[in-house]
């Protein structure tokens, strides 16, 4: 080897990368390229860490690598549960549509509502030093997390679910007063006993459905039977077990609520399993419409949630933070409606 291959050598040897000046700092790869951008973002102490340590290694920006990253497509992150779910997949369609038409390229991640699955996310967005996330965090989110995206200035659009303290555009539907108009809908047809299947505590949108599910029963003067509540977990698993044990009971319901879609294919497969006749033993209501929703025998009643509407307004959302960061955090509510099946007995009969 010659003489200046070895020079060569030694000089990519002693190369110092955005990723040393991060772990000098203590901080995140996105927050050392804001500084070195000069987007903002960064509060004053974190941006003289980030200058000291710059200083200290004498590090070098690679200005062909910057020219590159320049060419590249701007990069929004959307963080969901689970891209399998209808629900879900509905959204992220409608927002990469929006995204694409004002030049943004999707990075999708999985989270199957799971804490290390987000966090590992997250510092993939930072690393990729992503525009801006849109995410619906998982079951017991760590805001903390979340908090890391907000301290490196990326600006956040929360989806579904409420991300408890963090203050981030939200989009979200009507979910207590969904629920609540389900099962005066139950009561009007003669129900008194309505089963129901709800979501994790930790979740906003369990919570929020199982308040309108109590409320109504509170309005009309129907005692509240805990029996009745039983814990789905969000999941086709905590669906079946669930309808399960609503069935063992001595005084079994005549009418069925479920928060999830999920919960609802659970519920539906004990319910096919054990010949339980619907709507004439049980009545059965559920959350989304799903496309298999009609091909049970018989069609589902469901609630149906605007899922493209979802997708449109979070990526609207997203872009008009990007144009004005500075500007009020904005909660939309958007209203669901009941969509009547033969699951319900009703007192008309309803078309195929």
């Amino acid at each position: 080897m010659g003489p200046g291959r070895m020079q060569q050598g030694r000089l990519f040897e002693n190369v110092v990368t955005v990723k040393d000046v991060a772990a000098k700092a203590d901080v995140s790869t996105a927050t050392v390229s804001r500084v070195l951008s000069g987007k903002g973002g960064v509060s004053s102490e974190l941006e003289q860490r980030v200058r000291s340590a710059i200083d200290e290694l004498d590090y070098r920006p690679n200005q062909a690598a910057r020219r590159l990253r320049e060419r590249t497509a701007k990069i929004i992150g959307v963080l969901v549960p689970d891209i399998q779910i209808h629900f879900f997949a509905s959204i992220v369609v409608s927002i990469e549509r929006v995204l694409q038409e004002a030049g943004y390229l999707l990075l999708l991640g999985n989270t199957y509502d799971s804490l290390e699955s987000e966090k590992q996310h997250i510092e993939t967005f930072l690393s990729e030093d992503v525009s801006g996330v849109i995410f619906t965090p998982a079951v017991s989110p760590d805001i903390q997390n979340f908090k890391r995206l907000r301290d490196a200035g990326v600006p956040m659009i929360a989806i579904d679910r409420l991300p408890g303290d963090l203050r981030v555009d939200t989009v979200q539907v009507s979910n207590e007063k969904s629920t609540l108009n389900a099962t005066l809908h139950l009561i009007s047809e003669g129900h008194h006993r309505i089963g129901y299947i709800g979501g994790p505590k930790s979740i906003s949108t369990a919570v929020d459905r199982q308040a309108g599910y109590e409320c109504a029963l509170t309005q009309l003067g129907i005692p509240l039977d805990q029996s009745l509540i039983q814990p789905g977990g969000y999941t086709i698993e905590g669906g079946y077990r669930a309808m399960r044990d609503l069935w063992k009971l001595n005084q079994r319901p005549t009418a069925l609520l479920m928060a999830n879609n999920s919960m609802t294919l659970g519920a539906m497969q004990f319910i096919c399993e054990n010949d339980i006749s619907v709507p004439d033993q049980i009545s059965i209501i559920g959350f989304d419409d799903m496309p298999w929703s009609t091909i049970l025998r018989p069609p589902l009643t469901v609630i149906t949630q605007p899922t493209t509407e979802i997708g449109v307004l979070a990526a609207q959302l997203m872009l008009a933070r990007l144009n004005e960061p500075n500007s009020s955090i904005k909660h939309i509510t958007l209203e669901t409606h009941m969509v009547l099946r033969q699951s319900c007995l009703c007192s008309k009969k309803l078309p195929e």
